[in-house]
């Protein structure tokens, strides 16, 4: 299965049309309001109204409630509910009954916290580095070698850059996910900084 590339944080027009372009699959809003990358709903569902039906978008939230959560993927067009805060099994369950694919975001410090990931009967995790204050988007990576297979779909996220997209790219995972390492400043793309970073995973796309 290809490569997919998930970039997340857009909050503007101009940049989910540059991701898009340079090939992302799947785009991240953010809906979590102490965020820097913050998007009200009404902006998100206008940029999502613009982009072409094969992109694939996911709503991001961290500790919402379910009347939240529900109340936005029922207004838009999200195909991926993100869960990036201290949500339990019991809570990502119920949204089975949503008609969209779900991810839980696990911070990782070591194996074990991998090894969590089972209990979670999400559609995907998220592997993100740990942060004591801060829900991603910290620029900081884990060791990947820590991650196996724990028999669903893996994004992996934390700290992925241009200079470090390539050997994401080749660990083995379903997607990769980059926010903040191809920022200009949170919630501004650096358009040069995709595009170097699409082209230094060519390799692995075109297998």
């Amino acid at each position: 299965m290809p490569l997919k590339v998930k970039i997340c944080g857009i909050t503007n027009l101009d940049d989910a049309n540059a991701a898009v372009d340079m090939g992302a699959d799947i785009l991240g809003f953010n809906f979590y309001p102490p965020s820097p990358r913050f998007i009200e709903p009404d902006r998100a569902l206008g940029i999502i109204n613009k982009m072409p039906t094969f992109v694939d978008t996911a709503a991001v939230f961290v500790n919402a409630k379910i009347e939240q959560i529900k109340g936005i993927s029922e207004r838009g067009y999200f195909n991926w509910i993100q869960l990036h805060g201290d949500e339990t099994p019991e809570f990502c369950d119920s949204l089975l009954y949503f008609n969209v694919k779900t991810i839980k975001a696990i911070r990782v410090k070591d194996g074990q916290d991998i090894k969590s990931a089972a209990d979670y009967y999400t559609d995907a995790v998220l592997l993100d580095a740990f942060d004591a204050k801060q829900y991603g988007g910290t620029g900081k990576t884990f060791d990947w070698n820590v991650i196996s297979d724990i028999g669903k779909r893996i994004f992996l996220a934390g700290g992925l850059n241009p200079d470090n997209a390539a050997q994401a790219a080749e660990v083995g995972v379903y997607a990769i996910d980059t926010c903040s390492g191809v920022e200009s400043e949170p919630g501004k793309k650096d358009h040069k900084k995709l595009e170097m970073f699409f082209k230094n995973i060519q390799h692995v796309r075109s297998l």
